[in-house]
């Protein structure tokens, strides 16, 4: 990656879903993989990051909602996936990101933030080697305040930053 002017010492962070014939090209390049979202990408991941003697901290990508339309671990599967994922020993689980539905208050979201938390006070009970759970990313620009309240380490505010994204026709 190339670096930008006036960007000595910043952290990168890939957020978005990470497909599968991506995987060599964010190795070594981000401090943190915010949507790690299935075991076949980590262990892809994992094989890279062997091969260039690297270790890389990631968020596991839960779906909460269990929308269709969104990536992620089920809330349902993702113990035994951690599990899974403890044999990858060059990824570093430091916790869980999501993405409640859309929805016209920022009360709305706080269960599914909820929910979350939980699921993550549950995976550290497990006591998973490699898996800590001391991020949770989860809240926007629209309910960011909510999310704070319910324990997120990380909120995605850009567009209470840089304003509404455009529209591309």
């Amino acid at each position: 990656m190339e670096t930008l002017p006036g960007t000595s010492g910043v952290e990168w962070h890939f957020l978005g879903a990470l497909q599968s014939n991506k995987v060599k090209s964010v190795v070594g390049r981000f401090r943190l993989l915010h949507a790690l979202d299935r075991v076949r990408v980590a262990e892809r991941l994992d094989k890279e990051l062997r091969e260039r003697d690297l270790l890389q901290p990631v968020l596991l990508q839960v779906n909460i909602s269990k929308e269709p339309s969104k990536h992620g671990f089920s809330p349902d599967e993702l113990v035994e996936a951690a599990h899974e994922l403890a044999n990858f020993k060059n990824l570093q689980v430091r916790g869980l990101m999501t993405i409640p539905p859309l929805a016209a208050s920022a009360e709305h979201s706080r269960s599914y933030f909820r929910d979350l938390k939980r699921l993550a006070t549950q995976l550290d009970r497990e006591k998973i080697p490699g898996i800590a759970m001391t991020e949770l990313s989860m809240g926007m620009s629209g309910d960011f305040e909510c999310a704070i309240e319910e324990g997120a380490t990380m909120v995605r505010i850009g567009s209470a930053l840089f304003g509404p994204r455009a529209e591309y026709d």
